[in-house]
């Protein structure tokens, strides 16, 4: 995929991710299908899929498109107005419908009365807290989330957004807890498998060996090699959501 971007449609109002993927392996579609529903991507046909044209979207496009690629598949992205077919407010009404919810049961819904599709607001350089704390809202609280990294200081949110784990945010560390553990009380999400990972995330963060998990060593690892990995914010919460949900299964297991 060219890593140029040039807007060849001036005023274009949607996005168009368009892929075909490899049968094998069975995994690598799941996910493609659940990152699609995390991003509230709307299908327009089989493999065709839309977003309102902007920069956070453009970006979740082409990180989509490069991971299918790596896998042996083919995807495209493109900026289109639409002329016969489908109106634009069909399209407004269908990407309504993705961030209900209604796309795929496999996805927590969110909790009951917690924003809906907001732009969360972090800073820039994600590490454990702010990567763990991106995957908790998406998975948890708002599975039409998107992210926004600025600046740590001087940053003015604009009105309905979000702020996590950066100063003066809405959410950030409280008391001796860091941003992961608040937003877990904030929401109300007692699951024992989320109290694991956040003891976990509260070591490598606040480094003061509150818990002392066995697995803390090991998870600290695995982050730090995807901070160097990935230069890139949205990659990082890419790669960490993977890790996390890998985590969460193994801590979800009956002992």
């Amino acid at each position: 995929m060219n890593d140029s971007i040039e807007s060849s449609a001036q005023g274009a109002r949607w996005l168009l991710l368009i892929h075909a993927i490899p049968p094998k392996p069975d995994y690598f579609r799941v996910k493609v299908r659940r990152r699609l529903q995390k991003i509230g991507a709307a299908a327009l046909k089989n493999s065709v899929y839309v977003l309102a044209n902007g920069d956070e979207a453009l970006e979740d496009f082409l990180w989509l498109a490069r991971a299918i690629e790596d896998e042996g598949g083919e995807a495209m992205v493109c900026e289109a107005t639409f002329i016969e077919g489908i109106s634009d407010r069909e399209i407004e009404a269908k990407l309504h419908d993705q961030v209900a919810g209604e796309s795929d049961p496999a996805v927590a819904p969110g909790v009951a009365g917690a924003p809906r599709g907001a732009v969360w607001v972090t800073r820039e350089g994600v590490k454990v807290d702010r990567i763990a704390s991106a995957w908790l809202i998406r998975r948890f609280v708002d599975p039409a989330a998107r992210f926004k990294f600025v600046p740590a200081r001087g940053y003015q949110p604009a009105p309905g957004e979000l702020r996590f784990d950066m100063f003066r945010a809405e959410y950030t560390h409280e008391h001796d807890g860091c941003t992961f553990e608040t937003l877990c009380v904030k929401f109300g999400l007692a699951d024992p498998a989320l109290r694991a990972i956040g003891e976990i995330v509260h070591d490598i963060d606040c480094k003061d060996e509150k818990f002392g998990r066995a697995e803390t060593d090991g998870i600290a690892g695995l982050v730090q090699g995807i901070v160097a990995s990935h230069p890139r914010d949205a990659e990082r919460l890419e790669r960490g959501a993977a890790a996390l949900d890998d985590l969460y299964a193994w801590f979800g297991k009956p002992r």
